[in-house]
């Protein structure tokens, strides 16, 4: 009866970790550039009198380098999961155990709960069709189930990062995923992260199964949704979305006609 394995992850000590991350680096690469601009100075005017061969180098490899860190890569947060000195069966490490998992069902009171069928009010669209459940209603769901603190959400790896997502892999297991556009977005794309993993792992438990059920979906959008054409109020460019049909179309659309 443990398969809450969904056990935690601090967004605090994440945070401080990346800002921490992003302040050394730009620290380290300062004093790279400015060393280099000190060796180059002495290179230069002893290029008429000694070996030329010191200043060729020097001045190749210094200008390569600063190009190459002009936009840092940041391919590691340094957010490793600790792990316990001397795991026991006190000390269970979530980071590599799947003890507990599908040991026994859960009571039938808690499999009513996350087996309910979802409430089609609560469900929301977004302007390209997609149903999904906001992820606050998962919490909700999983509280009432297990009550707050009788489950949680354990990172299973380092946060990789590309040029435009931020990945990380959580206990059920489920890998979620949140794209960010600057590296000053990181910290929040990785919450994202975790929020996408919980529903994800969620699906697992059979929560809001029906979004994933196509004829439910199907009925859903003829009895409670409808399309639009709107027309974005800065670029004025147009389009048609998606939108509940007790909804207004929102910023920074509005409705038109074609």
């Amino acid at each position: 009866m443990s398969l809450p394995l969904l056990t935690r992850s601090l967004r605090g000590p994440q945070l401080s970790k990346t800002v921490r991350y992003s302040l050394t680096t730009t620290t380290r690469y300062q004093s790279t550039t400015t060393t280099n601009n000190n060796t180059a100075k002495p290179a230069t005017t002893s290029t008429t009198s000694t070996t030329p061969k010191p200043t060729t180098t020097t001045s190749t490899s210094s200008s390569s380098s600063p190009s190459t860190k002009t936009t840092p890569t940041l391919k590691d947060l340094l957010d490793t999961p600790p792990s316990p000195t001397n795991p026991t069966e006190d000390r269970i490490d979530w980071t590599r155990s799947f003890h507990g998992l599908s040991a026994t069902p859960f009571p039938k009171e808690c499999a009513d709960i996350l087996l309910a069928p979802t409430d089609p009010e609560e469900v929301e669209i977004k302007p390209d069709g997609i149903l999904y459940l906001p992820e606050i209603k998962y919490r909700r769901i999983l509280n009432k189930a297990f009550g707050p603190g009788g489950w949680g959400l354990v990172p299973r790896s380092e946060s990789i990062v590309t040029p435009k997502m931020v990945t990380r892999e959580l206990v059920s297991v489920a890998r979620g995923e949140q794209d960010y556009f600057s590296p000053d977005g990181i910290p929040t794309a990785t919450e994202g992260c975790r929020s996408n993993a919980l529903v994800r792992c969620c699906k697992d438990l059979g929560i809001a199964s029906e979004l994933w059920d196509p004829r439910w979906i199907r009925k859903f959008k003829a009895q409670y949704t409808r399309e639009a054409f709107v027309e974005h109020v800065v670029n004025k460019r147009k389009t048609k979305i998606w939108v509940r049909k007790d909804d207004t179309v929102g910023y920074p659309w509005k409705e038109t006609k074609f």
